[in-house]
């Protein structure tokens, strides 16, 4: 039997693939990588292990235990939001510019992409990719038994490609998480997820390689970026981003993320990410609403031959201080050098850059820890009080309302995301000293200022409710909300640079709960 593909379904996969994806360059020759899609703590299960020898043994168990808590992801984007990013478009290979030209709002209507998902608490947290929610307007789950769902976007977190996903339910089915460490290269794996429009499918393989880093270094070029994949040859398409991998007990070691292909489908090569960096992402966005990422304020790269001899270790292996974040460094702080490689942290082995990397995520910043670092042929000894990673707009959607001076903040009352405006901003996009207010990142789409405002708008005061109150941080803004009823309006002066040129018009708005 073969299955024909529509013009428009083949179109919508290659955009899912596309759009989502990054591109990448190895030494093992691979034109592009992509990722697989084609668009307080969670209280989280333990599944019970499937017994050895019991009769439903085997990959059967599996999917029959965990596909009632994978779910299918449908990302809407409205045409004001789908261009590309920068970051994409210095990612697009030799011949696809013409490609990315058509994302022009412009040129197109709104835009869908589509991924996979799992269910990690009864009430409804929803682990997947930031890749296959990133930008989106309006987020819509699919369960196995048919139900849908409107889903809220938590928060995301680009360096670790993580989005945590809510929906309102109970008693859902949910996945039981294990422990990836314990894995072992050559493992038996099972993937769950949603590849070219094929919902439900499972796949199986095994475990090829772990602690992948900077060999996968392309698919993210943030410098805080954490590389650190499980590889395995189950396959891995367009569609299956954020969907579960699986061991042999039925418990979730890594989300499937990425693929490495010179086609843009599989090709052997599939990349999850861990699933304890993933819980660890996930319950700080729960907490915090944002991902608090503890930094050594160091540069580092994998330790070679020659580096290894120099320090005179008996193995290559280790992470190589390359040099320091500031002057403010906590390595540099604590007396780490350049040319130190780090090979113990907290009493665990430093084989390579993404251990640890890893090591440290597990820490929250304000923690001391101890490493041990071989300077020429000498072990030394360091006690690091870690630091918090600046935080930038764009990384993480906050889950609340605390205002937060300099961070992109959520008014979930006027369902838009802000960002104060720093004067480097303001010069560089030629906003006078007067219209200096919070900028709007982003704009929900079933929020009270949908259609109101729109991202770019630049909110320069509050006229009503008086006193007229200037706003230039998040804080002023969440001042005068606090002061405002549900179903009362508030008075916004926005500045705007349209294509008539810049002004000012004042938005009336519903505030909302």
């Amino acid at each position: 039997m073969s299955f024909h593909f529509s013009r428009s379904k083949i179109a919508a996969v290659a955009a899912s693939a596309f759009i989502g994806g990054v591109f990448f360059a190895s030494s093992l020759d691979w034109t592009q990588g992509l990722f697989a899609q084609g668009g307080g703590k969670v209280k989280t299960e333990v599944a019970a292990p499937l017994p050895a020898g019991a009769p439903g043994e085997g990959f059967a168990a599996i999917a029959e235990r965990v596909t009632p808590a994978v779910v299918s992801i449908q990302a809407e984007r409205d045409a004001r939001r789908a261009r590309p990013s920068q970051q994409q478009r210095r990612n697009v290979p030799p011949g696809f510019e013409e490609f990315f030209n058509q994302l022009d709002p412009r040129n197109q209507g709104p835009s869908e992409s589509s991924g996979s998902g799992f269910i990690v608490s009864k009430d409804g947290y929803i682990l997947t990719n930031n890749h296959v929610v990133e930008g989106a307007d309006r987020v819509k789950v699919l369960m196995s038994d048919r139900r849908e769902f409107k889903a809220k976007i938590i928060g995301h977190d680009p360096q670790t490609d993580v989005a945590v996903l809510k929906i309102d339910g109970a008693g859902l089915p949910t996945v039981g998480l294990g422990d990836d460490q314990k894995l072992r290269i050559g493992e038996w794996v099972v993937a769950i997820g949603n590849p070219l429009g094929l919902n439900f499918t499972v796949t199986a393989g095994i475990i090829s390689a772990k602690g992948r880093g900077n060999e996968l270094a392309g698919l993210n070029r943030d410098n805080l970026a954490i590389s650190d994949f499980l590889q395995t040859d189950a396959a891995i398409n367009p569609g299956n981003s954020g969907g579960p991998l699986m061991n042999t007990r039925g418990e979730v070691i890594g989300i499937n993320s990425a693929i490495a292909s010179q086609t843009g489908f599989y090709s052997g090569y599939g990349f999850a990410i861990p699933i304890t960096l993933a819980k660890t992402v996930m319950d700080d966005i729960v907490a915090h609403g944002r991902v608090r990422r503890a930094i050594l304020g160091i540069t580092i790269n994998d330790v070679n031959a020659e580096d290894a001899a120099v320090a005179k270790l008996k193995e290559i292996a280790g992470a190589k201080v390359g040099g320091f974040s500031g002057d403010d460094s906590p390595a540099r702080k604590a007396g780490l050098e350049p040319g130190d490689i780090i090979v113990r942290v907290e009493g665990k082995d430093v084989d390579r850059v993404s251990t640890l990397q890893r090591l440290v995520r597990m820490h929250q910043p304000g923690e001391v820890i101890d490493i041990e670092v071989m300077r020429y042929g000498e072990r030394k000894s360091f006690k690091i009080r870690l630091q918090e990673a600046p935080a930038e707009a764009s990384q993480v959607a906050s889950a609340d309302d605390k205002p937060s001076e300099g961070e992109s903040v959520t008014t979930s009352r006027l369902g838009i995301n802000v960002e104060a405006i720093t004067a480097e901003a303001a010069k560089a996009n030629n906003i006078a000293e007067q219209y200096r207010g919070l900028r709007v990142a982003s704009v929900d789409a079933a929020g009270p200022a949908a259609e109101k405002l729109f991202r770019n708008d630049v909110i320069v005061r509050v006229i009503r409710p008086e006193p007229v109150t200037v706003i230039r941080t998040a804080a002023d803004l969440q001042k005068v909300l606090a002061r405002v009823k549900n179903g009362e309006y508030v008075s916004l002066l926005v500045y705007a640079n349209t294509q008539q040129g810049p002004g000012t018009r004042v938005v009336n708005i519903r505030v909302g709960e």
